[in-house]
């Protein structure tokens, strides 16, 4: 069901308004793809585990399929598209069924991933497995510019289109090495990519934003932790910074009030947490707080400051 539930036009600022979601199985691309939904879009939600097939990261209990009738539930209109990113003619074909079915695209969301199971963190990229490595640039960059590759002659066809790359980190919060080569590549590149579409886009009144959540309590990471979205916090005795842990409608609670925001580009060729975004927006999480998982790990955990998490929700 929807996390904000059914609204009237007044409430609901993407009214008529298109949105792509690649990547939106499950985590923080569905939760994105909810939320825009919840706002009023139409929001095509890809990815590649289906009910009928399951790919190398998917679960059989996360579907695009239910992803997109979780948008409907929220109020928009969701429409599953099974789609590998790594496959150009599968892309073209995406975004020709948007052009036909829509005519335009107002919002892309580029949150295709799934490799962290390919690499080990603390060993030195000599040590880790090459094809491994080399496979997590893929899901996690190549995708992202196939992607845009097709889909950005659509989105400029009418002005204000809005590209989110997601990523895990800010700019300055990756100025630390991430304990891997390979993951710290892949992270970086997104910021990278917004920062240049930014450039790209500016003639046809387009902005790029890469987003990052915070500490973000996915399915995975319930599951590594073994609790559910109920009882999260008994896993703060093991792991007390997961005390500024957010779900992932948090995030997609900011992007869906930056697409909405018409001085989004304020925000043009920037990353952000979705903590900063929330401040300025004023959207919260589920339970009501503000975590600032950006703010918390800069001056507590890496600065030294005096402070815990419950500072920062």
């Amino acid at each position: 069901m929807s996390t904000q539930g059914t609204r009237d036009d007044a409430q609901r600022p993407l009214a008529g308004k298109v949105a792509l979601v690649a990547g939106a199985t499950r985590g923080a691309g569905r939760a994105m793809a909810v939320e825009l939904g919840a706002a009023g879009a139409t929001v095509y939600a890809t990815g590649r585990t289906t009910r009928d097939r399951i790919s190398e990261v998917g679960r059989a209990t996360e579907t695009i399929e239910e992803t997109a009738e979780l948008i409907t539930a929220a109020g928009g209109t969701g429409i599953a598209v099974p789609t590998d990113h790594l496959e150009p003619e599968q892309v073209r074909a995406l975004i020709e069924r948007v052009d036909r079915e829509r005519g335009r695209l107002d919002v892309l969301v580029n949150d295709v991933w799934g490799g962290e199971h390919l690499i080990a963190f603390g060993k030195k990229s000599w040590e880790n497995d090459l094809a491994g490595g080399l496979r997590m640039l893929r899901l996690g960059v190549e995708t992202h510019l196939i992607t845009s590759y097709y889909a950005l002659p659509l989105l400029i066809r009418n002005p204000g289109g809005l590209v989110i790359e997601v990523t895990d980190g800010n700019a300055e919060f990756n100025k630390t090495y991430r304990e891997n080569l390979f993951y710290d590549l892949a992270k970086n590149a997104p910021i990278r990519t917004a920062f240049g579409l930014a450039e790209e886009l500016k003639e046809f009144d387009g902005t790029a934003v890469c987003v990052s959540p915070g500490f973000l309590r996915s399915e995975q990471m319930l599951d590594h932790f073994g609790v559910t979205e109920a009882n999260w916090r008994d896993a703060v005795e093991r792991e007390p910074h997961f005390a500024i842990a957010e779900s992932p409608h948090f995030i997609g609670r900011a992007v869906a009030a930056l697409a909405a925001d018409p001085e989004r580009a304020r925000w043009n060729g920037k990353s952000v947490f979705s903590g900063e975004l929330a401040k300025v927006y004023g959207v919260t999480d589920l339970d009501g707080s503000r975590p600032d998982a950006f703010g918390y790990f800069r001056d507590v955990v890496f600065g030294g400051k005096e402070g815990t998490a419950a500072d920062y929700r």
